[in-house]
């Protein structure tokens, strides 16, 4: 009998902290525009259609062409240019907006 009351109060006790562990979602958000300032791994700021926007860098961006390429480090010193279009994958933390991912033309 005691055996079976433990065994009842350990899968309450199992339940009530399952239950009481929590989840958090993360959204990826894209913004699209002009690149108007690009120092790596300091600044990046694009000008979209409600003006310019300072993104922050996560601890890893991934640079890709939109036909899916991955660039390399030599790509982005040859590619990544002030005035061309870029489309960037950002979570917002805080009041930043942290990016995650870029995409520009092939």
């Amino acid at each position: 009998m005691n055996k079976t009351i433990l065994s009842i109060v350990a899968i309450c006790a199992s339940a009530a902290f399952a239950m009481a562990q929590t989840t958090s979602t993360t959204t990826t958000t894209t913004g699209t525009g002009t690149l108007t300032t690009y120092t790596p791994g300091s600044a990046f700021i694009v000008k979209e259609t409600s003006g310019p926007v300072t993104y922050s860098y996560g601890d890893k961006v991934i640079y890709v062409t939109k036909s899916g390429k991955t660039l390399t480090e030599s790509d982005l010193s040859s590619r990544m240019k002030v005035g061309i279009p870029v489309s960037v994958g950002y979570t917002t933390v805080g009041e930043k907006r942290v990016i995650s991912r870029v995409e520009i033309e092939d």
